[in-house]
């Protein structure tokens, strides 16, 4: 019997009993105290995971926007968006498929929420396409 009170002793120890803990959202992430909200990094892959960039993407977290070149030819009908987002972010809509950019001259829209789902700032990306020299 005194083996098992150790044993519980050490879980409580471990686990805690108290309200030091971080709770959870819909998609099981943690909530946090983070309040920072934006995107470091972008990147835009085509059907064999390989960028279609042709340069950096000009992320401007003031305007909330992402502006990105993309090689003459790409098909746009099917990329891959990637965010880098700040410590405990998250991205609504989620990324689970496929993305349509044919219209450019209609950005896409995600919206970063930060690590406490308090602060929500929609980005827009643009796409423009790589001109070619005569």
């Amino acid at each position: 019997m005194k083996k098992y009170s150790i044993v519980l002793v050490i879980l409580v120890g471990l686990f805690g009993c108290g309200d030091d803990y971080y709770p959870v959202d819909e998609d099981g992430l943690l909530i946090t105290d983070r309040a920072e909200c934006f995107v470091s990094n972008f990147e835009l892959l085509d059907t064999d995971y390989q960028t279609v960039r042709t340069k950096n993407a000009v992320i401007d977290t003031v305007a909330q926007t992402i502006d990105v070149e993309v090689r003459w030819g790409t098909n746009l009908k099917r990329l891959w968006p990637q965010f880098t987002l700040v410590t405990d972010a998250k991205l609504d809509p989620k990324i689970t498929d496929w993305t349509d950019f044919t219209d450019i001259s209609s950005p896409r829209e995600w919206t970063v929420i930060s690590g406490n789902r308090k602060v929500k700032k929609t980005y827009s990306v643009n796409i423009t396409i790589q001109q070619l020299n005569p």
